[in-house]
């Protein structure tokens, strides 16, 4: 499972600090309210997605595939061992930490949770160093998930009630804030150390998972998750949360507990 040294995590920490600073102080989690201070009204987008599931045009084997959306940055989709093509089967968009790409969630760790629970993995890679709307707002990156979601839509056959959302550190800011925004795509929402959530109009009522170190020196849990979770209760979301004694990464167990939870 993911794990991250302090210092490969520090261009991305100073480019998100100021965000930080407004929107863990800001962040409006009344029913229906926005979620968030991110200013996301100056060409940024509002972080929709458009894919939706429909029936595949093309049969895919189980195994790993590149995404082929992309030279240099693309991405993984991992089709577990027990796939059935008649069988609708759920789905886990994967989204990496700051500085990482998709084999930081597609790899021989997480496979064997895949093949486990029949659970189809898409991990695209973020299109700079890490997420766009961690410091600039949603951008390009949002239209690379829809690509992403939509192509493998095309590909595999996926329950639309079982499409997730999961990510790591800055991919667990955005999946936060992706789901919530997307929530009537996703239905479980999954993030490992997350730092905040980014503004965007809430869809839907997923359920989410969150797991948080409290030695967790790159984003602190007091900072971060402890004020997180509250706010997304208070606003009617069902947080499963998990702390653990430890730094920031996520340990094997929850990572496992996380994927059950996540192909339910």
């Amino acid at each position: 499972m993911p794990h991250h040294d302090p210092s490969a995590c520090e261009a991305a920490i100073s480019r998100r600090d100021a965000l930080k600073r407004t929107t863990l102080g800001a962040i409006a989690l009344a029913t229906g309210a926005c979620l968030g201070a991110t200013d996301t009204s100056s060409g940024g987008g509002n972080g929709r997605l458009s894919a939706r599931v429909t029936a595949p045009t093309s049969p895919t084997a189980p195994g790993t595939y590149a995404l082929g959306l992309a030279s240099g940055r693309d991405g993984l989709l991992y089709v577990p061992t027990s796939y059935n093509p008649d069988t609708p089967a759920p789905l886990a968009l994967l989204l990496h930490g700051a500085g990482h790409d998709a084999s930081e969630f597609v790899n021989a760790t997480t496979r064997p949770f895949a093949d486990a629970n029949g659970l189809v993995l898409v991990a695209p890679d973020s299109r700079g160093g890490t997420w766009d709307a961690i410091g600039r707002g949603f951008l390009d990156d949002v239209t690379y998930i829809d690509r992403a979601l939509t192509s493998v839509f095309s590909r595999v056959r996926v329950d639309a009630t079982h499409v997730r959302i999961m990510g790591f550190s800055d991919g667990g800011t955005y999946s936060l804030s992706l789901g919530i925004i997307n929530g009537d795509l996703f239905s479980r929402l999954v993030a490992f150390s997350p730092g905040f959530i980014v503004d965007g109009p809430p869809n839907g009522k997923p359920k989410v998972f969150i797991t948080h170190g409290t030695r967790d020196t790159v984003l602190p849990i007091d900072q971060t998750s402890r004020r997180i979770v509250p706010r997304l209760r208070n606003a009617g979301y069902e947080v499963d949360y998990r702390e653990f004694d430890g730094g920031h990464g996520v340990p094997a167990d929850l990572g496992a507990q996380a994927f059950t939870w996540a192909a339910a």
